[in-house]
């Protein structure tokens, strides 16, 4: 090969070169992660009962169980934003919430995460069946649906083991269409649920509890 030849190579590969070390250099598009943010419900007027509960982590329909968002813009599809992703699972966002807004209405002696190795009265585990945005031409949603199992812990007769059994859900519409909106569309839908779930669970335990 004589040298013309090889200086030709040479200037078409360095374009390819150049172009490969900017790309490089190029910082890849950030992906924003978001989390929930609400008060804990304020629930006033009831007596504390002398009961334990311990949270056990929430499970996650196989559909939601990514710390991606999900969206529906048609029927049968769920789609995901690259870009827009949970902070942590929606399992273990919703377990913490719940633990912390049941903890903070101050209306059980104790709550507990569910690695606590502190004796316990009743366990609360459950699902997340739905958590998504849904998105029509008019208006997007934020769908929450969580189901809530709770048992004694110890009793000793297994047909009597489940206490109070439930599905809760909440659509929230986004004041935007934007996945900020939507964070802010589930926070609320996580508040109404939280607070009935821990209004359902005094309600069955105080009844429980005045029986026995």
């Amino acid at each position: 090969m004589d040298w013309h030849k090889k200086m030709s190579i040479v200037l078409l590969g360095l374009p390819l070169l150049l172009g490969a070390c900017l790309n490089l250099k190029q910082p890849s598009r950030k992906i924003d992660f978001y989390t929930l943010e609400y008060d804990p419900p304020k629930i006033s007027g009831l007596e504390s009962l002398p009961l334990v509960i311990r949270m056990e982590r929430f499970s996650v329909a196989p559909m939601y169980n990514t710390n991606r968002i999900v969206y529906r813009d048609r029927s049968f599809k769920r789609n995901e934003y690259v870009y827009h992703q949970w902070r942590a699972n929606p399992g273990d966002i919703v377990t913490h919430f719940l633990c912390r807004d049941i903890r903070e209405s101050s209306l059980f002696k104790a709550v507990l995460c569910n690695d606590s190795r502190s004796p316990c009265s009743y366990a609360l585990e459950g699902s997340i069946d739905e958590f998504f945005e849904r998105d029509t031409e008019d208006i997007w949603q934020a769908v929450l649906c969580v189901s809530i199992t709770l048992t004694a812990e110890n009793e000793p007769d297994i047909s009597k083991r489940i206490v109070f059994q439930k599905t809760y859900r909440a659509e929230e519409a986004c004041k935007r269409k934007n996945p900020q909106a939507l964070v802010e569309a589930i926070s609320r839908a996580m508040a109404k649920i939280s607070e009935e779930i821990t209004r359902d669970i005094y309600c069955r335990l105080e009844s429980r509890y005045i029986t026995h």
